[in-house]
């Protein structure tokens, strides 16, 4: 389900069975870095809307987490930290963010095994056949990740 009002009324009336929501974490830049910046939002777009295709009724796809590129590490944990917390406390069992930002990874451990990291894949130049073969690529390999962590929690209950 994404954020949007029709599906929102549907997680709403099936809040039981929708216990993920996935959050993707996208750096924003100007001057030099505004192309790789816009590249990589496109890719984690694109992938994060795979996701909640393959998972519908599974897991709530929130708005990007949209943060400058060069914010201070403490304050961008800080607020996904508080992002995590409320959905936890509104009733969420699983908050897992998605970045292609290599600087997440070294935050890794504060995130509880909530952060996800796959590389950013340039689309820009891809045929549409070939981009659609990466893009599900991509997803069946963090499917795989969201299914161990699933069943990592059902072994700790």
């Amino acid at each position: 389900m994404k954020w949007l009002p029709k599906d929102l009324d549907m997680f709403l009336s099936s809040k039981e069975y929708v216990d993920t929501a996935l959050v993707p974490l996208s750096p924003l830049s100007f001057g030099t870095g505004i192309k790789q910046s816009a590249s990589s939002m496109e890719f984690m777009t694109i992938l994060t809307n795979e996701m909640e295709r393959q998972f519908k009724g599974r897991i709530l796809l929130m708005p990007a987490f949209t943060y400058l590129s060069d914010w201070d590490s403490a304050l961008k944990m800080e607020l996904v930290q508080d992002l995590k917390k409320k959905l936890l406390d509104e009733g969420v069992r699983h908050v897992f963010f998605l970045t292609s930002d290599a600087e997440w990874k070294s935050l890794e451990k504060e995130l509880e095994d909530s952060l996800m990291w796959t590389p950013s894949i340039p689309l820009e130049h891809m045929d549409d056949s070939y981009k659609k073969t990466v893009i599900e690529d991509q997803v069946k390999q963090i499917m795989a990740i969201f299914i161990q962590k699933w069943r990592g929690s059902i072994d700790k209950e």
